[in-house]
């Protein structure tokens, strides 16, 4: 079952301001990549980017911001197509989440994934048919069985 990473579990890959994080994102992709089960958007990439290479200290150089999001490209990247975009007004009309939240939930939804692995939902929350996980109260094998 593939899983949808939210920006902030890449970011945090990367960041190494609080080491318990960094290490538990460092797992949690680890296990995705064996299990070719990572997920992203579109939108998660394009925040990632921008993210690392401007918000970081010290910041990630562009080019290896770019290879990170070349490789992760290999997640078949949700697009904000006019159905997903839709699905996420839905979404935020039933839920109350904000746009950006809404969009990344529709993104999960439309790549068929049961979790959301972020940390800017409530653990547990059930939007729908995706299930949010808090990646930093949960190790890869309660998701992923490894």
């Amino acid at each position: 079952m593939p899983v949808f990473v939210d920006t902030n579990v890449l970011v945090y890959a990367r960041d190494r301001t609080d080491e318990s994080k960094h290490r538990r994102a460092l797992e949690w992709l680890a296990a995705l990549w064996d299990d070719r089960a990572g997920r992203v958007s579109w939108q998660v990439l394009q925040e990632y980017y921008v993210t690392v290479t401007r918000k970081l200290e010290p910041p990630r150089e562009a080019s290896d911001a770019r290879e990170d999001v070349t490789s992760l490209t290999t997640w078949a990247p949700i697009r904000p197509d006019l159905r997903v975009v839709d699905l996420a007004w839905g979404i935020q009309d039933r839920f109350g989440l904000s746009w950006w939240d809404a969009l990344i939930v529709a993104a999960a939804r439309s790549a068929g994934c049961a979790y959301l692995l972020t940390e800017d939902l409530q653990d547990g929350q059930a939007l729908g048919d995706v299930t949010v996980v808090d990646p930093f109260s949960h190790e890869p094998s309660e998701v992923l069985g490894v």
